[in-house]
């Protein structure tokens, strides 16, 4: 079984966090901060930025790197999930990934009520709120891409 190599960012303004809700085949939507997988040739910082203008229509800055976090699906998938924190910085007004059905700026009140409701896609998504509301953050030069190959 392979490893999933995935990005995720808490993007806040004024109190509020950018979230995407989206159906993922049960009775309900679920909410999730922008995140996604690392394509082929990508590396963690170019994959998110390209997954919240696709998921957000947003542009972000990049101000800190949460760490890696690894998960382990009930169904024992593992997933290397690489947590960001952003500031927006420009709307797109482009259009959403299809897998998205809207976008929403919820208070931690509002994303604690979903995760009451089990309606979070995964548990990772508070562990990096709180750890961006604690600035429990790294510089993002910890991450080396594009190293030139010897």
């Amino acid at each position: 079984m392979s490893i999933r190599a995935t990005v995720a960012c808490v993007i806040e303004h004024n109190g509020r966090f950018l979230m995407v809700e989206e159906q993922r085949g049960g009775p309900s939507t679920v909410f999730n901060q922008p995140a996604g997988h690392i394509e082929p040739g990508e590396g963690p910082i170019a994959a998110i930025l390209r997954e919240v203008t696709e998921e957000t229509a947003w542009r972000v800055r990049l101000t800190g790197y949460l760490g890696l976090y690894v998960f382990i699906t009930p169904e024992g998938l593992t997933f290397h999930s690489h947590g960001f924190i952003a500031e927006p910085t420009e709307f797109m007004n482009t259009l959403l990934d299809p897998d998205i059905l809207a976008t929403h700026w919820l208070t931690s009140d509002e994303i604690k009520a979903l995760d009451d409701q089990r309606r979070l896609r995964s548990p990772l998504v508070r562990a990096r709120i709180s750890a961006a509301r604690e600035k429990r953050t790294y510089p993002l030069s910890v991450i080396h891409e594009n190293t030139a190959n010897h």
